[in-house]
């Protein structure tokens, strides 16, 4: 069963996982609007795992006796200076969601809510990936400047992006 701290801190962050899918679906839009469908693809994933991740913790809440809640979502940005500001946001926001999640993380060891602090080392794991692909791009994105050439190759090719993050266990 649930505490009523750790139920609350989940919603918390069920709400802030909702709003995240909202934000990279904002961003998907302004992408594709601008006609940089490699990147709007690339942002409509993004969405779609947000709310995936939400929707993990909304079946842990229900699971451990608790009650997990639908709240009112905060709006997103839906326009960005450039494309490079679009991902400096995205980046920002995933430190954000990490520093939520240890505090998540935090909450459930001082409650001794062992069961989910375990649960929450998928989360802990998941940022450390997250964060490292966002810097990934960004480091892209500075080093294209200005070039529409480069632009045009990132926008193909930011679908196929894979980073290997220290979180991922080797594989055998």
């Amino acid at each position: 069963m649930l505490s009523k701290t750790i139920e609350a801190a989940l919603n918390k962050q069920i709400r802030i996982e909702a709003e995240s899918s909202q934000a990279y679906l904002a961003m998907a839009i302004w992408a594709e609007v601008k006609g940089l469908e490699g990147i709007s693809n690339f942002m409509y994933d993004q969405s779609d795992e947000e709310r995936t991740h939400m929707l993990k913790l909304v079946k842990f809440v229900n699971e451990r006796g608790g009650h997990a809640h639908v709240s009112e979502l905060n709006a997103p940005n839906v326009t960005f200076e450039s494309y490079k500001s679009m991902f400096e946001t995205l980046l920002e926001h995933e430190i954000f969601v990490s520093e939520s999640i240890n505090d998540l993380v935090h909450i459930a060891l001082q409650e001794k809510d062992y069961a989910t602090h375990n649960f929450l080392q998928w989360y802990v794991a998941e940022q450390i990936e997250e964060e490292a692909t966002a810097r990934t791009i960004l480091d892209k994105v500075k080093m294209i400047g200005d070039d529409k050439g480069g632009l045009y190759l990132f926008d193909r090719d930011i679908q196929q992006l894979t980073v290997s993050s220290a979180a991922e266990t080797p594989e055998d």
